[in-house]
């Protein structure tokens, strides 16, 4: 392998050229015009009484920004690692290329990623995200996922973004319900968190056993010796190898932009709903036809919820025992007339605004967090089955959850673009220590056309179920496992040295990042001070 090493250490070594780096700036100005001019127009209508929100706002998207610019190091590189080391493209025109298609695949990216994870974090965080104790969350999130992502990387190690903000938001549940004097597990939907653990576990598991089954697989049905055979000095794999190669890796580029482009996401919209909510808090796109729907819907709902409601039912604050049932997991008579009266206050304030760019400045940050709590509620019912909702009575709350939905968790299309160059850039200049690893650490033996293309096959298909289900999953686990496997299934020898290292950094990343996250939450919660 070392021939071809010291041709590929040329090849790495060398710049993009006059020519990329041109097209990069390029792209790069006409990209931040883009969100600039949107960004400023969104802001125009509102009169803050000063200048404070702006700075905050600033400083958080940078940094929201900065850990989608590391995320880029890691799990982006990881989908070129493969037509670098089979020479099928030239690395900086793979890179450029796997760039483009993470860039479409994060302007095609649904958001439900994005607010699965955004429903791991505290209702209460959430709900005062404008607040201290809200800032405080969101940059512990985010600067404990860029500390140890830029330590893996210093050394190396594909460890996953997925595992390391979830860890975080983890660390920060927990340790905000300790400073609560409360329980520490009941500041983390540990429901949500299972199912989410249960996508970052299982992807190497799927990685290494699919990739190797579909090499197996391959030699069967595909009885053409090229296909296995290890790039030969400097020469580039047959024409339909080097196709089939290409069409992987844009198959991984793009749905690892649908699904991990998504995780930053979440936080960036925070970030705007707690700065400046109301540019933010609800979706202006709404138009006043679907307004009226709304409103129609949601006195269907209260009537509907009315029959569930027990006579007797007390409660004072609605939105306050909405949001103890979903803290606490505990339904009760009287949560069942707190949200009748949510569901019915929210369609009243709807039928007065008219429209919801209509929702005064004054009321927006209240009205969202209304509907907020309520779609929350409904998640957690239809999660529980309790109460029992007959069959047309759970199609009445589905279609309201759909409505309330659309009004609050939409994604402007420059905070998408935002996303997407912040991952381009990462990987345009961290991307040589991974793919490193990938392509020459993991096995004994040089990667064949073959092995290439049966990891990232395995990897496109796996990102793309996850992003199907709205689960966040580890593009780094995925791919870095599959190449593992079919090493494993080709008898050419995995180097554990590198597997043990990977598999230390899958280990300690969620006890590192929970432990991370749960200090500077309280460090920061200390310096802003209590209050919201």
């Amino acid at each position: 392998m070392a021939a071809g090493t010291s041709v590929l250490d040329s090849k790495m070594a060398a710049g993009p050229g006059r020519i990329g780096i041109l097209i990069g700036v390029v792209v790069l100005l006409v990209g931040l015009v883009y969100i600039a001019s949107h960004l400023l127009k969104d802001l125009s209508g509102i009169q803050a009484e000063s200048w404070l929100p702006y700075a905050l706002l600033g400083i958080a998207l940078l940094t929201a920004l900065a850990f989608e610019f590391v995320n880029g190091f890691h799990d982006t590189a990881n989908a070129v690692a493969t037509v670098i080391y089979t020479h099928t493209m030239e690395p900086h025109v793979a890179v450029i290329w796997s760039g483009m298609w993470n860039f479409l695949g994060v302007l095609a990216s649904s958001g439900a990623v994005a607010f699965g994870i955004v429903s791991l974090l505290p209702v209460e965080l959430i709900l005062q995200v404008g607040g201290r104790a809200g800032f405080a969350m969101v940059f512990a999130l985010l600067v404990a996922a860029i500390i140890w992502n830029l330590g893996t990387w210093w050394f190396g190690l594909p460890a996953s973004s997925s595992h390391t903000l979830i860890g975080s938001i983890i660390g920060v549940g927990i340790a905000n319900q300790l400073m609560s004097v409360k329980s520490g597990t009941s500041g983390v939907d540990w429901g949500q968190a299972t199912n989410i653990g249960k996508s970052l576990v299982l992807s190497p598991i799927v990685g290494f056993v699919f990739a190797a089954l579909l090499l197996l697989v391959s030699k069967k049905l595909i009885p053409n010796k090229e296909l296995y055979q290890a790039p030969k000095g400097n020469e580039p794999p047959p024409f339909w190898i080097r196709v089939l190669l290409m069409i992987t890796c844009t198959g991984v580029s793009f749905f690892h932009g649908s699904n991990d482009g998504q995780k930053g996401m979440g936080l960036i919209m925070l970030i705007l709903i707690g700065t400046v909510p109301t540019a933010y808090a609800v979706n202006h796109a709404v138009t006043y036809q679907q307004t009226q729907d709304f409103v129609a819907v949601s006195t269907q709902t209260a009537d509907m919820l009315n029959h569930y409601v027990a006579p007797a039912a007390v409660v004072g604050d609605a939105r306050e025992e909405v949001t103890d049932y979903i803290r606490s997991k505990q339904f009760t008579p009287n949560t069942m007339l707190a949200l009748r009266n949510l569901v019915n206050g929210i369609g009243t304030e709807m039928s007065l605004y008219k429209q919801l760019k209509e929702v005064p400045q004054d009321k927006v940050r209240n009205f969202r967090n209304d509907m907020y709590v309520v779609s929350e509620a409904l998640r957690l019912m239809n999660k529980t089955h309790q109460p029992q909702f007959s069959t047309a009575d759970a199609a009445v709350l589905a279609n309201y959850k759909k409505h309330v939905d659309n009004a609050t968790k939409f994604i402007p299309t420059w905070v998408k673009v935002a996303v997407a160059l912040a991952l381009g850039m990462g990987t345009m200049i961290g991307w040589k220590r991974i793919v490193v690893t990938v392509g020459e650490k993991i096995g004994k033996d040089h990667l064949t056309y073959a092995q290439g293309a049966a990891a990232e096959i395995t990897a496109m298909a796996t990102i793309g179920a996850a992003d199907w289900f709205g689960l966040p999953v580890s593009t780094t686990h995925v791919l870095s496992s599959g190449v593992a496997g079919t090493m494993a299934a080709n008898h050419s020898g995995i180097q554990m040295s590198t597997v043990r290292n990977l598999a230390l950094a899958w280990v300690l990343t969620l006890p590192a990042s929970i432990c991370l996250a749960a200090s500077l939450f309280w460090l920061f919660s200390k310096i802003a001070g209590s209050g919201s």
